[in-house]
């Protein structure tokens, strides 16, 4: 049986048409089998968090909102719209922290404090920048970005500075301002 070759050529062009079309739906089929969603484990509104080590509470977290991705692999809980942190030392002084937004990583024990942030202790010493890093586990914080720093002898400015959770030791690199000199 001879086709005329215009026969052969449709032929050929439907097939082909078909088999580009069959697989692009497929693909998408398969695309769909290894998306996984980002979404949160759970979702909180309006939060009152407080954390306690052998009965007395070391810490207050308030938020509007937490959104809690303990679900993946690399777990963390985010706070789009900032956190209000009391902090307590074991003479029950207190640090007072802001943000407009934060990220704490489970595994790491670090929050990424972002957006306006300000630190206050009750001594009067204030920190304020764009972002900060608090490290859990030594009650320590760390930023690389610009800050201002008051306190009972001044007003100090500067760009990348780390600090305990209580004001006692602060490393500041880049600084400038009036400090008062002790004497």
């Amino acid at each position: 049986m001879n086709l005329p070759k215009k026969y052969i050529i449709t032929i050929v062009t439907v097939l082909a048409v078909t088999m580009f079309f069959g697989c692009e739906s497929n693909f998408k089929e398969v695309q769909k089998i290894n998306f996984s969603e980002f979404v949160p484990g759970s979702d909180a509104d309006t939060v009152n968090i407080k954390y306690t080590d052998s009965g007395r509470i070391t810490g207050v977290l308030i938020s509007s909102k937490m959104l809690d991705y303990s679900n993946l692999e690399f777990p963390f809980t985010e706070f789009p719209k900032g956190i209000d942190v009391t902090l307590y030392d074991k003479k029950q002084k207190r640090t007072f922290i802001k943000s407009n937004y934060a990220v704490s990583y489970k595994q790491t024990g670090i929050i990424d404090l972002q957006g306006k942030v300000k630190i206050t202790s009750e001594t009067g010493q204030m920190l304020e920048t764009e972002q900060l890093y608090f490290d859990q586990k030594n009650e320590w914080f760390y930023t690389e970005r610009k800050f201002k720093l008051t306190d009972a002898k001044g007003v100090s400015y500067g760009q990348g500075i780390d600090f305990s959770k209580d004001f006692k030791v602060i490393n500041s690199q880049r600084i400038t301002g009036e400090l008062e000199a002790e004497e």
